[in-house]
């Protein structure tokens, strides 16, 4: 009985790992069309296929060194443990368990759904950058965020183990910090070196409104997100666990859920949660931005991702508060930063996902003041200078700090940014000419040959 209990287990986790997988699929799926909505015509082609092709290439240095970081780096850096070679080395690309393997059915779907949590890290930097990023630089970008930065956060705060959990009393169930803060300040990093679209501020430093040319897709990508988030939430848990599986850290013999630290949840505690958090998004960027259609789609992400730090935990009257907080605050940031700073972000991303993200830590750290962190004995509980701590390491230090750095060498290098005539054409006529010009090459060369 037990060896079939084993088994059923097994396959129910396999294939619950794998529907979250098809579900967060539609994130990206959504932020396409998003980015190809609030593109000028101009710039289609280049919106998407920039973050089309970042699948392939986050994919496949996910898998050759991504996975590896996670296992091998959750004591951090070397004055909190440094790197565990024996956790690392099962969950390098040679491994057995890292390919066809009949008796490990459950480190693919991990692997990937890991994997996509890094392709939603690199498309929110991505929708930032729209109309004057080359190709190349975002890509490099895409690998570097999807690939490392937000994968060595992971391991450090996103793990039962990481360090930021032990001594910080991080907490982070449902990735504010983890991918959100982290994406929203790598993008920054990047804008600030950037510079803004042509045109997007007067001669005095006004800033001019850009509108999405499209808000139909820019609404269904925006509601695909809202649905494959589901999926991000359900992928965040460990669907069946028994107590011994984790040396009894879970009294009691029911069989249950877990989140990403074991601690004991229920999907249907994230879902009172998710929805509660999502309305009180919607609803405050309604009131905020006098029913800007974009602003309010948006604030029901930003409502999201605000509570995601503590909605394993939260009341749903909380999460629809703190929803609602993280939508109004982002909104009112991203104004802000764009009249001082001159920040161009064509989509928000920063505000969204970054203010918001590092916003729901703080909020956290002092709602849940004094419960744990984790279920491990001796770790340090949830409060606020760890969480701010936790934020400052996740937005600035593993975000935007590295973004920063690398787009100016980029910037130097001249591999940043599109030429300005290219900008003012428009990427995608910048790409037929080349491609009308190959194709001349060919006519040329088959005439010469005849």
């Amino acid at each position: 009985m037990g060896n079939n209990l084993d088994a059923i287990t097994t396959v129910f986790t396999e294939f619950y790992y794998w529907v979250t997988i098809v579900f967060m699929f539609l994130i990206h799926v959504g932020f396409c069309m998003y980015e190809v909505g609030a593109t000028r015509y101009r710039n289609h082609l280049h919106t998407l296929m920039k973050n089309t092709m970042l699948i392939p290439l986050v994919t496949i240095t996910f898998y050759f060194f991504g996975w590896w970081i996670y296992w091998a780096l959750p004591n951090g850096p070397g004055f909190t443990g440094g790197i565990l070679w024996d956790m690392g080395a099962p969950n390098a690309p040679w491994s057995e368990v890292m390919a066809t393997n009949l008796g490990d059915r459950i480190t693919g779907v991990f692997w990937a759904a890991f994997l996509l949590f890094s392709w939603t890290a690199a498309s929110i930097v991505s929708g930032s950058v729209i109309e004057r990023i080359r190709s190349g630089a975002f890509w490099i970008h895409a690998v570097l965020i999807g690939s490392v930065f937000w994968i060595i956060d992971a391991a450090w705060g996103w793990s039962a183990t990481g360090w930021m959990v032990q001594l910080l009393g991080y907490h982070d169930a449902y990735a504010s910090g983890v991918i959100h803060a982290i994406a929203g300040g790598y993008a920054l990093g990047i804008l600030v070196v950037l510079g803004p679209r042509i045109g997007k501020f007067a001669a005095d430093g006004t800033p001019r409104d850009i509108s999405p040319h499209n808000p139909w897709l820019v609404t269904i990508g925006l509601f695909l997100i809202y649905t494959g988030f589901w999926g991000f939430y359900a992928a965040c848990n460990v669907p069946i666990i028994s107590p011994e599986t984790i040396d009894g850290l879970i009294t009691g013999e029911t069989w249950t859920a877990t989140n990403i630290y074991l601690g004991p949840t229920t999907l249907g505690a994230i879902t009172f949660n998710f929805l509660m958090s999502l309305s009180g998004g919607l609803l405050m960027a309604y009131v905020v931005s006098k029913g800007d259609p974009f602003w309010t789609y948006s604030g029901g992400l930003a409502g999201i991702i605000t509570a995601s730090a503590g909605n394993d935990l939260y009341h749903p009257i909380q999460a629809m508060i703190i929803g609602g907080i993280g939508a109004f605050l982002a909104y009112k940031l991203h104004y802000f930063v764009e009249r001082k700073f001159k920040i161009d972000d064509a989509v928000g991303a920063v505000a969204v996902h970054g203010y918001a993200g590092f916003i729901g830590l703080i909020i956290c750290g002092f709602v849940l003041w004094g419960y744990p962190s984790s279920p491990y004995e001796g770790y340090a509980a949830i409060n606020p200078l760890g969480m701010f701590i936790g934020a400052i390491i996740m937005f600035f230090v593993l975000g935007f700090l590295p973004a920063f750095i690398i787009s100016k060498i980029m910037a130097a290098a001249g591999i940043l940014r599109i030429p300005r005539e290219v900008e003012l054409m428009g990427l995608d006529f910048k790409a037929l000419d080349e491609a009308e010009e190959a194709r001349e090459e060919i006519r040329n060369a088959e005439k010469a040959l005849v």
